[in-house]
């Protein structure tokens, strides 16, 4: 398919030479010779690009700029003009224009502007796509009643510029939170640069985040810019904050209070213009009623809160995301897909599963690699998942439902099924399960009351 050019211009003489110059060179062209024309011809055909004489009776070209920019952002607007100032060339890119190019036309200059506006296009509708497959990669899997309720706090608070505190268990995604929020917000183009403040020792901290110039220290023999720097204006992601020292808190909260900071060893005060994303797996209140967290700092992060819940919580995910790692390592692995059987993926549904999604990952590589065959069976599952008593299949499974005759008895027979078994996977927490499943805890503890009656 050959890129369409509309020419706009109320010279005949032009728009015979330029189309007849540009059809020679493979493209597809398209004429007008005043603006209302041309927007409606741009309506009708929506060209790749338009050259658009900006001298012209009725509506000129500065306005039809606009009304194509309003109208149609994407498509690539190059001026020609005879009276070209620099307030003309200054409005006219303000205005959306990609290039400005004076009468007498050189046709050289024309092909080449043509060709570099259509290819800033192209490299924009790539860049648009790399975007729409990142989040679709760091999105969050799955449709449970306490996944839908993370996936609308993350739409809400990404494209905002808020700070986030983030907390969950460990392995639960709090990073792939982070990365969406990223994705989702303004700052997608810049830097997300993540920092693991469990990892970064109380002498190193200050070179870590805020750099160092040469010769600051023993040891420092060239510059180092730190995180906060290389971030730019984009995130910064500080992962197990709640790991980190009083003493480190303390630096860190300064800069992000006064959102500057120095180099150590420079004079030079760099001015920080970051999102901050901070991660925790620790009850931060309990951590600052014990005295090692600052109640400062907390109030400083804990703009909008986001808690990932663990993986027992949103069990109903677990099909979902089983089948997206089992993918995902066959493409790595170069081999075919495995599935899981209904015995083994119940097996892994009535787990607990304390090291949540990371855990499940790790089990379904090994078993990708591990198992001979297209099918993971019940047999393959190791222990702790295959064993232990709070893991034995119910003596009433799914199939002796299909032998009840009146279908009340059967659902009430799978409520009390499905309910015993939520009840095993949030370890027989009754508000947990109550609200895993979307139900009030008193119909919860109906149940166990009925339960324990027909003992």
């Amino acid at each position: 398919m050959y890129p369409s050019v509309m020419i706009v211009d109320d010279e005949p003489s032009i728009l015979q030479s330029l189309s007849g110059i540009l059809s020679d060179e493979g493209f597809e062209i398209f004429t007008a010779s005043n603006g209302y024309e041309a927007l409606k011809r741009i309506e009708q055909e929506a060209p790749d690009l338009v050259l658009l004489d900006i001298w012209m009776p009725g509506l000129d070209g500065i306005e039809t700029l606009k009304e194509i920019k309003k109208n149609n952002p994407v498509i690539q607007v190059i001026i020609i003009t005879g009276h070209g100032t620099i307030e003309t060339a200054v409005s006219a890119t303000k205005l959306g224009a990609f290039d400005l190019i004076e009468k007498p036309l050189s046709i050289d200059k024309v092909i080449v502007a043509i060709n570099r506006a259509l290819n800033y296009r192209r490299l924009e509708e790539e860049n648009k796509y790399l975007r729409k497959k990142t989040i679709e990669k760091n999105s969050i899997t799955g449709n449970s009643p306490a996944t839908l309720a993370l996936k609308k706090q993350i739409a809400v608070a990404g494209p905002t510029d808020a700070w986030i505190l983030i907390t969950g268990e460990n392995g639960c995604g709090k990073e792939l939170v982070a990365r969406t929020i990223h994705q989702l917000s303004s700052r997608s183009h810049e830097p997300l640069v993540d920092v693991n403040c469990a990892a970064i020792p109380d002498d190193l901290i200050e070179s870590e985040l805020f750099g160092h110039e040469k010769g600051a220290f023993p040891g420092a023999a060239v510059k180092k810019r730190g995180k906060f720097e290389l971030a730019g204006n984009g995130t910064l992601f500080l992962d197990e904050i709640g790991d980190m020292s009083l003493k480190s808190q303390g630096k860190i909260l300064r800069a992000l209070q006064e959102k500057q900071f120095h180099r150590i060893g420079g004079g030079r005060t760099l001015e920080m213009n970051v999102r901050v994303v901070a991660a925790t797996n620790k009850d931060i209140e309990a951590e600052i009623t014990r005295g090692t967290f600052r109640e400062d700092l907390y109030f400083r992060l804990n703009v909008i809160p986001i808690e990932v819940p663990p993986l027992r919580q949103r069990i109903e995910d677990l099909p979902q995301l089983a089948e997206l790692f089992l993918n995902e390592f066959a493409r790595q692995n170069h081999c075919a897909g495995k599935t899981l059987t209904p015995e083994a993926l119940f097996l892994l549904g009535a787990y607990s599963w304390p090291g949540n999604v990371r855990e499940l990952k790790n089990l379904l590589e090994r078993l990708s690699i591990m198992v001979d065959g297209e099918m993971i069976h019940e047999k393959d599952i190791p222990s702790p998942i295959n064993s232990g008593k709070e893991n034995e299949k119910p003596v009433q499974s799914e199939s002796p439902l299909f032998s009840i005759h009146r279908l009340s008895d059967a659902q009430k027979a799978f409520e009390n099924e499905f309910i015993k078994r939520k009840l095993i996977q949030n370890n027989q927490d009754i508000a947990a399960t109550a609200r895993a499943i979307g139900v009030g805890q008193s119909h919860i503890r109906n149940y166990l009351k009925h339960q324990k009656e027909n003992k």
